[in-house]
């Protein structure tokens, strides 16, 4: 792989780190390799590729490119995937590795699976993403781990549980939430989780501001996870998620579980995905722009009880948090509107330009109904206790034209009856 001698900043090194013309009949971008075996120079070659793949061989990262192994089979890894792993890592302040996967919730299960141990304990933060919450009840509980909801944004109580958790091994922080944007101090967390005398892993869900306007590694995390569908694809085309970390070795884990659960991203996608990197600060500051003013808008309607956007955060606690981990809002907003079910489904039947969808993140904007469609799976109870109710309604703006936007959202608000 071509390696510039001099450091560069993020916006060059992700279009520049990760791929060498020279290896690829000399095109400019890289091409897309769907190969699912590869032939190894020499027998030689085959064993220690496959010394390293099963840990035998340890390797010194990517300041020893003679130490990269040759590729064996695409299960494990691909040259598309490690153009776009090399080519995420300037994204993320602090990192130093990552890992992809088909699907943020890929990403989340194989981080759990890899840095839990038989009987061990696991902290997540509420709210936490419905599909993220089911995976807690549906797979790691039954399968013996203890699973331990905190409040978010709670920074005593999540400092509290940790230290008094006995064999815990891995905390998940979302932050913000979703939809509530309930934001929880990293910081405080990663100091927590260093007292403890199990040595846990801090892992963040930074999905909804990150890469660009969140760092969790520069905070103390020793993870940040993503659903790469969202502002890292930015386009709504395409399923992906991503881990990155500044240990190399934590990488070279996940991995090693990936390879046996078969669910590294495939080479099209990486290929879609790596074209998208280098918008993905242009998307995200277009969208927190238009957000803002959307949000600033709305805040003055009268059919809206509440506008959730980190812009306007009243609570004393949050507003610090805030200051002091994030650079800008993003582009996600909530609304508590008037009616409850009945005047939420009734906005979101007026719209036109917004879209009634789920997910986020992507140049369109959609609108969605948290309670009955993303957070269904969540009971009366952890419903109640994340803050979601009938009259939530999220949205995710997009790079339209705010005013646009802004006068549709005004015109479906005039329609609640």
């Amino acid at each position: 792989m071509a390696k510039i001698s001099y450091r560069v900043r993020p916006e060059t090194a992700v279009l520049t780190k990760g791929f060498d013309p020279a290896l690829s009949v000399g095109s400019a971008r890289p091409p897309v390799y769907r190969s699912s075996t590869f032939v190894f120079p020499s027998p030689e070659a085959a064993e220690r590729a496959f010394g390293i793949v099963l840990g035998k061989i340890s390797v010194r990262g990517e300041d020893h490119p003679e130490d990269r192994p040759d590729l064996i089979y695409a299960r494990l890894n691909h040259p598309n995937a490690e153009i776009l792993e090399e080519q995420l890592v300037p994204l993320e302040k602090g990192a130093n590795s990552a890992a992809v996967f088909n699907s943020g919730m890929a990403a989340i299960f194989t981080t759990l699976l890899t840095f839990l141990e038989k009987g061990s304990a696991l902290i997540y933060t509420q709210p936490l993403y419905g599909g993220s919450q089911h995976l807690m009840h549906q797979i790691i509980e039954p399968l013996g781990f203890e699973a331990i909801g905190v409040e978010g944004g709670n920074t005593a109580m999540l400092s509290k549980v940790i230290e008094q958790t006995k064999n815990l091994k891995l905390v998940l922080i979302e932050t913000p939430a979703n939809p509530t944007l309930m934001m929880t101090d990293i910081e405080q967390a990663a100091a927590a989780v260093r007292r403890h005398s199990a040595h846990p892993r801090l892992a963040v869900d930074n999905t909804l501001l990150g890469p660009t306007f969140q760092h969790p590694l520069v905070h103390g995390a020793d993870l940040a996870i993503y659903s790469a569908t969202k502002f890292l694809g930015g386009f709504s085309d395409l399923l992906a998620g991503a881990v990155l970390a500044a240990d190399t070795e934590l990488i070279q884990s996940l991995t090693g579980v990936r390879a046996l659960l078969g669910n590294i991203l495939q080479a099209d996608e990486c290929w879609i995905l790596d074209s998208r990197l280098s918008t993905v600060g242009l998307r995200m500051n277009r969208q927190s722009k238009n957000a803002q003013r959307i949000a600033e808008g709305l805040a003055k309607n009268p059919r809206v009880k509440r506008v959730i956007y980190p812009s306007l955060f009243t609570d004393p606690e949050q507003i610090r948090i805030r200051d002091a981990q994030t650079d800008y809002p993003g582009s996600l907003l909530s609304l508590i509107v008037e009616g409850g079910k009945t005047g939420a489904f009734e906005f979101l039947r007026r719209l036109r330009i917004a879209k009634n969808a789920v997910s986020l993140g992507g140049v369109e904007t959609l609108v969605c109904h948290p309670m009955t469609t993303t957070h269904s799976e969540l009971t009366d109870d952890e419903l109640k206790a994340a803050g979601i109710t009938d009259a939530l309604v999220r949205i995710s703006i997009g790079t339209e034209h705010w005013r646009d936007l802004l006068e549709e959202f005004t015109r479906a608000l005039a329609g609640i009856s």
